[in-house]
């Protein structure tokens, strides 16, 4: 495995990271399993958060026996000051751990919320009260909107700086790292293959790692995920031209209005696994797999027209789609 530096941290972190949002699907065996294959693959840097459901839990009953090989990071969207310390409390009994390597300012997303961070009053200031004593050793920020993250990363105040960057997002990506290689924060990529929406992992994570990232997190539900990305960071090349030519083509088709599975309109009111719906959606529209779609759809407990267009999932939605229309149409399709 290759190791790159993360900014300021000092940190060396693997070139491939473990995005923490898909063990929430698993069990705690399998959780345990694949976590292990990861670390003896060489891959220790983990990535997750207070609002990733049992996440945390999981992650930290798999590194008991093995926190010294490996880089915690994990995050809340606590805004305030006493919120976060509180966050930042709950996260060290829940992974069981002593100290946390990374915490992160999470998905800070509008300039209200931006501003409430860095009020003195705000998340940072406990941040900063828990790298003082010890408990946590560095602080990020991660959002969907670029711009917002500029603006975070001109205050001098973080080490890193998470954000989604693909081969189908690549707006505002160069401003971003350059800002960041200047300011020495690490550069943590999260939905590198477009939440799913990409098929082709090692061309997709060879691209962004030709760029000046620190490291790229894939999630990670099953050790032949963890061993297939793992191959990646072990045998770092260039994309050849054959190969960008493919990715190109592929990621062609999806355009902006698509799902990236980050889970945040999670959950419905009506128990509707949103993400599924539209992955299902999308190898039926794109990958000609009608009948497999159509058969996993019948298979789901709650439907897509089960939605009763109440607009919850549109309010968490970071890439502000139009959900209630892309279910409809989902379920007209699969349906």
């Amino acid at each position: 495995m290759q190791y790159r530096l993360l900014g300021k941290t000092g940190l060396k972190v693997s070139v491939i990271g473990f995005g923490g949002i898909p063990i929430q699907r698993v069990s705690v065996g399998d959780a345990y399993a694949i976590v292990n294959r990861a670390l003896d693959l060489g891959i220790n840097f983990i990535d997750t958060a207070r609002g990733y459901t049992d996440s945390e839990a999981k992650l930290g009953e798999a590194l008991k026996a093995r926190r010294n090989e490996v880089i915690i990071a994990t995050k809340s969207m606590a805004r305030t000051r006493e919120g976060m310390a509180t966050d930042i409390q709950k996260s060290l009994e829940t992974m069981g751990v002593d100290y946390i390597d990374l915490y992160q300012l999470h998905n800070v997303k509008d300039k209200e919320a931006l501003e409430q961070v860095l009020a003195p009053d705000g998340a940072l200031a406990a941040l900063k009260e828990a790298r003082k004593d010890g408990v946590v050793k560095h602080i990020g920020i991660t959002g969907h909107l670029k711009n917002f993250l500029v603006e975070a990363l001109e205050t001098g105040e973080l080490e890193t700086v998470q954000f989604p960057f693909n081969a189908v997002e690549t707006s505002g990506a160069e401003e971003l790292i350059n800002l960041a290689r200047e300011k020495n924060a690490g550069i943590i990529v999260m939905k590198p293959l477009a939440g799913g929406a990409i098929r082709e992992a090692g061309p997709a994570l060879r691209y962004l790692l030709e760029h000046a990232v620190s490291t790229v997190i894939p999630g990670m539900d099953s050790v032949q995920q963890v061993e297939e990305n793992a191959q990646v960071g072990r045998e770092l090349r260039p994309l050849t031209a054959d190969e960008r030519k493919v990715l190109e083509e592929e990621t062609g088709t999806l355009g902006d209005a698509f799902c990236r599975r980050c889970e945040y309109c999670q959950p419905c009111p009506q128990a509707i696994d949103i993400p599924t719906v539209f992955l299902l959606d999308g190898y039926y529209t794109r990958y000609g797999l009608q009948g497999w779609a159509m058969e996993r759809y019948r298979g789901m407990k709650t439907k897509a027209d089960a939605c009763i267009e109440c607009g919850e999932c549109e309010e968490k939605c970071p890439y502000n789609l139009p959900i209630r229309r892309m279910l409809a149409e989902a379920a007209s399709r699969l349906g």
